[in-house]
């Protein structure tokens, strides 16, 4: 359901959480090779949430990327709606329009709207604090 990018932004978001100090910074290099992500297409990604101020860059020898803000205050929703918009939480499944009680276009509304809203909150809720902890509880870097 989420688009490769929004994954891959997700992603790298947490991988920075978990590596990055405000004196020492990820390289996108690291990071790509780390997550086994295209370089170049990571770099436009990390470019987005730069400047939306998800993230932070510097450059140089002890350039790199950062999180801007306490990653718990970092939601997967705030991620996922900079990369690609709110349309995954507001589309139908089968439908590309918008569903609403009042223009209902998608055969599966009324199936998919209890889903649907589970998923905007589950995505709203979830920060990028909360996936960094589990990680680390599991030691599963690896598994990004």
């Amino acid at each position: 359901m989420l688009s490769n990018t929004s994954k891959y932004a997700i992603r790298a978001t947490i991988y920075i959480a978990l590596n990055a100090t405000p004196g020492a910074r990820v390289g996108i290099k690291k990071i790509a090779a780390d997550l086994d992500i295209p370089s170049p297409f990571l770099a436009k990604i990390l470019q987005i949430l730069v400047k939306r101020r998800i993230l932070s860059s510097n450059k140089g020898p002890n350039g790199g990327f950062g999180l801007t803000r306490d990653s718990d205050k970092i939601s997967l929703y705030e991620i996922v709606t900079v990369i690609d918009g709110d349309d995954v939480f507001r589309q139908c499944l089968i439908s590309m329009r918008t569903c609403n009680e009042n223009n209902i276009a998608c055969a599966l509304h009324h199936q998919y709207e209890p889903i649907r809203k589970q998923m905007t909150r589950l995505f709203r809720e979830q920060t990028i604090d909360d996936l960094a902890r589990d990680i680390k509880a599991r030691d599963q870097i690896v598994a990004l």
